[in-house]
């Protein structure tokens, strides 16, 4: 059956580029189709052992609304590649590229800090920018204030940021994250360390000119340790500002564990909750169906087994009704399995292995 070109293009929109370049040489319909702009709404860019983007769709690429950068860091080549394709898609786009993803593959070359990529993107947006979306989670590199603060100069239309990647410290203060929240006056969704957040950060986001706050995605992490921390009052004063506040959390292993139990506030309208610590989670599983069974949707654990967790586990299914995925990372018993499915009629997905298997663990969906 023939499709219409209009659907053929939205379907070519969501192909990487090789896959595109692929589509091109089947016929002079998809040739045609793979040229049109809508085919180049949504484009992903893999920049992986020294790949190059042909010419012919060089000149295409200020047609790109929303792009996903996928480069392999070993090769200062593929970073310069990257760079050259992000500098067609803006500097030739007349605004037209919205959305800007940067994900790195690849081991990190030792002592490599991510200089040239940040300077670049920076370089790139000094001729002018209309993001409205920009995702770094992807980069394994310390972000700096100063890079930060250029962004947010930069690109003043931002709705969404996501500055919370899986560097090993992090490099924003929250002077720098106030500025941000000043600069990009419509920013709704923000993902962020939460060693940024500050009081002051919060009074910003409760100031009455702010537009509603959507998302805040916190990443916890040995950071924390040096700051002081956020009271359960500031947490309920930011709910009652902003009533459709979803909070993803996630507390990876350098968190110490004593200051799991204080990032756990009871008045976080936590929606996605990931505890990747490895540590015994009995108390903060309990704390958890205690204080977010409400709005709890998605579930992550990495922990030990033990019948104790069994228990709190079945408990916690009980409660937490509105759970979509869980996924624990460790061996637990059938009756666990069972309480889930039984109690929580909007799951979704979940890995609940009552063996162990080969990693990665395989999800199972319903």
């Amino acid at each position: 059956m023939d499709l219409p070109e209009e659907i053929l293009a939205h379907i070519f929109s969501f192909l990487p580029l090789q896959d595109k370049c692929n589509a091109f040489t089947v016929c002079k319909a998809w040739s045609n189709i793979v040229t049109h702009p809508s085919s180049w709404k949504d484009t992903e860019v893999r920049c992986e052992s020294g790949t190059s983007v042909p010419d012919r769709y060089s000149a295409l690429l200020p047609l790109v609304r929303n792009l996903k950068l996928r480069m392999c860091l070993t090769d200062p080549a593929n970073r310069k590649t990257a760079l050259r394709v992000l500098r067609q898609a803006v500097a030739r786009g007349d605004g037209r590229l919205e959305g800007l993803s940067i994900c790195c593959v690849g081991n990190t070359p030792l002592f490599y800090a991510g200089q040239d990529l940040q300077q670049g993107l920076v370089d790139i947006l000094t001729n002018g920018s209309s993001l409205t979306v920009l995702d770094l989670r992807g980069v394994p590199f310390t972000l700096s204030d100063s890079f930060v603060r250029s962004i947010a100069m930069l690109c003043p239309a931002l709705l969404s940021l996501y500055i919370n990647n899986h560097s090993l410290v992090c490099g924003v203060n929250a002077e720098t994250l106030r500025q941000t929240l000043k600069c990009c006056q419509s920013l709704s969704v923000l993902g962020v360390f939460q060693a940024s957040l500050s009081q002051d950060v919060f009074k910003d986001f409760m100031l009455p000119e702010r537009p509603a706050l959507k998302k805040l995605e916190l990443r916890c992490e040995r950071s924390l340790k040096y700051t002081v921390p956020l009271c359960d009052q500031v947490w309920l004063e930011l709910k009652l500002r902003h009533p459709r506040l979803w909070v993803e959390l996630e507390l990876d292993h350098t968190l110490p564990e004593l200051h799991v139990p204080g990032v756990l506030q009871p008045s976080i309208p936590v929606q996605c909750l990931r505890l990747l610590t490895w540590t015994l989670l009995l108390d903060e599983v309990r704390i958890v169906r205690q204080s977010y069974a409400n709005t709890l949707e998605v579930l992550e654990l990495q922990t030990i087994p033990s019948l104790e967790l069994n228990s709190e586990l079945i408990a916690l299914a009980k409660q937490c009704v509105k759970l979509q995925e869980v996924h624990c990372y460790c061996v637990v018993s059938q009756e666990v399995i069972t309480a889930f499915i039984t109690n929580c009629p909007n799951l979704c997905r979940f890995t609940l292995k009552t063996h162990k298997e080969a990693h990665p663990w395989t999800s199972t969906k319903l």
